[in-house]
């Protein structure tokens, strides 16, 4: 089953209609989002709690780190940059932190408010390597904008 972007995008609106609470909408993203394609393996967010440093927040699939720091792995390094990170095989990514080792590739996408400030990284794990497309990173990004940033 392969993610209809254009459904996924409209269910997740009418879900968060008039929703400011990030926490509730990281979660109903979260799980929207997983449970809409195969491919993906463990999905969720990691918050912006402090300065440099990142915590596990609302996620579905098996247990994530708890904490990881903008200086570490492929969620700090969307973190730090606030650039999208696509890579195809997490073992060629300096750095990578394996959360889960089955984990073969990762998306993460940065998440911004309304004020344009980062709140956390959204990120996608899958055990498939080369899971992911820019056209899957092209969609989320407008997907996460339209929520997190209104």
């Amino acid at each position: 089953m392969m993610v209809d972007y254009k459904t996924l995008a409209q269910t997740l609106q009418s879900l968060t209609e008039g929703e400011d609470d990030s926490v509730a909408l990281m979660a109903t993203v979260a799980c929207e989002v997983h449970h809409s394609d195969d491919r993906f393996d463990w999905t969720g967010f990691y918050r912006v709690t402090a300065p440099e440093m990142l915590k596990i927040g609302p996620y579905q699939g098996g247990h994530g780190c708890l904490q990881i720091p903008f200086s570490r792995g492929v969620c700090g390094a969307a973190a730090r940059t606030g650039q999208v990170q696509l890579v195809p095989d997490v073992e060629a990514f300096a750095d990578h932190i394996a959360c889960a080792s089955s984990t073969r590739s990762e998306l993460v996408l940065p998440v911004r408010d309304s004020n344009g400030d980062l709140i956390a990284v959204f990120d996608i794990d899958s055990d498939q390597p080369d899971a992911f497309t820019q056209a899957d990173a092209d969609a989320l990004d407008r997907i996460l904008t339209g929520i997190f940033s209104r």
